[in-house]
C-alpha cells in the first residue's frame, strides 16, 4: 500500500477537538440523535457486508474498479468501508472516527476516485440501508426517525472526506502548476560563469516574480559573471512587467552578475518607450548569438570572425 501511504503521509486535512465539534453543530447530530441509532445498530451490524457491496456495486456501474483499486488496495478499501459502517452506529464521534474518515478520503484520493463518483456511491450505501431499516421496522415512524438521525452522521462522513478529495486535489494541481511554472523560465548554463534565461510566452507579473526567484537562485548556484535574458518569444510586456525585470537586472548585479537582454521586438521595444520606462541601465542586444558573443567577451573568450577561423583550419 505505498501510494496510500504516501498520501497519508502528505495529506493537510487535521480536525481538532474543536473542529470536531463544529462540524457536529453544523449536522446537528445531539445525544437524542445518538440514542436514536442505537435502536438500528443491530439491523446496520448484521448487514455491514450488504451495505459494503452496495457501495463498490454503485461504484462498478460508474467506474473500472479493477483498474482503480490494483491488487490488495481493493480488499483494503472493503475493509475500511466495512468498519465505517460499524463505525457509523458506534454512537462515538470523536477524533477516533474523523480520523477514520480522513483515511477514507485518502485512500478514495490515492485511487483517483472523483467526488461525484463518490456521493452517487455513498447515496446508493445510504439507501440501502434506509430499505433495510424500514424493512425489518415495527414501528415505521420511529425507525425512520433512527434513519435520519443516522443520514446526519452519513452527512459528518461526506464533508470529511469530500474535504480531502478537493484538498488533495488542488494538492497536485498546485505541484503540477509549480512544475509548469519551473519548466516555462528555465535557467541553462552555457559554459562556467555564463547563464542563458529563455523566455517564451506571456509575462505576467507572477511569472516575472517566479523567473527573478529562479534566475537568482541560478546565479548563486552556480557562480554566474554574465546572464543573457533572451525575449524573442514574448510578445507584449507591461509597465509592472518592465519594472520587475529592471530589479531583477539590478539584482543580479548586486550579486556579481551582468545582465544582457536580447531579442527585444520593434512593438515591445516601442511600448517600453511609450510606458517611460528607464532602460539607461540595461544592457541591451539586437539578437541571441550578438548577446552570447557579448556575453563571451565579458568573460574574456575571444570571439573570432568566421572568416579567421576558415584560415586557421
Amino acid at each position: 500500500m505505498p501510494a496510500i501511504q504516501s498520501i497519508a503521509l502528505t495529506a493537510r486535512n487535521n480536525f481538532s477537538e474543536a473542529d470536531i465539534e463544529r462540524r457536529l453543530k453544523l449536522v446537528g447530530l445531539d445525544t437524542e440523535d445518538k440514542a436514536r441509532i442505537a435502536t438500528i445498530r443491530d439491523i446496520v451490524v448484521k448487514a455491514a457486508d450488504e451495505f459494503t457491496a452496495a457501495f463498490f456495486d454503485h461504484l462498478g456501474r460508474s467506474t473500472d474498479l479493477a483498474s482503480m483499486f490494483r491488487g490488495s488496495v481493493m480488499e483494503d478499501a472493503r475493509r475500511q468501508k466495512r468498519d465505517h459502517l460499524m463505525a457509523m452506529v458506534s454512537g462515538q464521534y470523536g477524533k477516533e472516527y474523523v480520523d477514520q474518515r480522513l483515511n477514507l478520503g485518502r485512500l478514495y484520493s490515492a485511487v483517483g476516485m472523483d467526488v461525484p463518483v463518490f456521493l452517487g456511491a455513498f447515496h446508493h450505501m445510504l439507501r440501502a440501508i434506509s430499505d433495510a431499516v424500514m424493512k425489518a421496522s415495527r414501528e415505521p415512524a420511529g425507525s425512520f426517525q433512527a434513519f435520519l438521525s443516522l443520514q446526519k452522521v452519513g452527512f459528518l462522513d461526506i464533508g470529511v472526506i469530500v474535504d480531502v478529495l478537493i484538498d488533495e486535489r488542488e494538492r497536485i494541481i498546485g505541484a503540477q502548476q509549480d512544475a509548469i511554472r519551473e519548466l516555462s523560465t528555465p535557467v541553462l548554463q552555457v559554459r562556467n560563469g555564463l547563464l542563458i534565461l529563455p523566455i517564451i510566452g506571456v509575462l505576467d507579473s507572477q511569472r516575472a516574480k517566479q523567473l527573478t526567484d529562479s534566475l537568482l537562485h541560478s546565479i548563486r548556484a552556480n557562480r554566474a559573471r554574465v546572464v543573457v535574458m533572451d525575449i524573442t518569444g514574448v510578445v507584449a510586456v507591461d509597465s509592472k512587467v518592465a519594472n520587475h525585470l529592471i530589479q531583477t537586472v539590478a539584482a543580479a548585479r548586486l550579486m556579481g552578475a551582468t545582465v544582457i537582454i536580447t531579442g527585444l521586438s520593434a512593438d515591445v521595444a516601442q511600448a517600453l518607450v511609450a510606458l517611460g520606462v528607464d532602460l539607461s541601465k540595461v544592457n541591451t542586444v539586437g539578437d541571441l548569438q550578438g548577446g552570447l558573443e557579448e556575453a563571451e567577451e565579458i568573460l574574456g573568450y575571444r570571439n573570432l570572425p568566421s572568416a579567421h577561423r576558415s584560415e586557421d583550419r
